[in-house]
């Protein structure tokens, strides 16, 4: 396996804090971090991802990663995160569930 790069262990450090229930966009995840974009944590998300908790990282309209709805779903009816739509396409409650990150 390749050396995973400073800015892609960030990522999925914000990630693995993520508590159950709630989300980040890709965006709020660069924002929180201070450094890259939506665009740099998807690509850090698909390529390091797999081992954290994916489904809680999705689009700033709330939606998840595209091909992942149903998986998405099984985890966002287990964790109780709010939904606006459980129903494809799959959208998360952005305005309750999104979580702001800790200092």
């Amino acid at each position: 396996m390749e050396e995973i790069d400073d800015y892609s262990a960030r990522v999925l450090d914000v990630v693995d804090a993520i508590p159950a229930g709630q989300v980040m966009s890709y965006g709020d995840v660069a924002e929180y971090l201070g450094a890259g974009g939506p665009r740099q944590v998807g690509r850090v998300m698909s390529q390091y991802g797999g081992a954290a908790p994916w489904w809680r990282v999705i689009h700033a309209d709330g939606t998840p990663a595209p091909g992942h709805d149903a998986q998405a779903l099984a985890h966002y009816l287990a964790e109780g995160t709010p939904l606006r739509s459980a129903a494809p396409p799959v959208r998360v409650d952005m305005r309750r569930a999104r979580w702001r990150g800790t200092s």
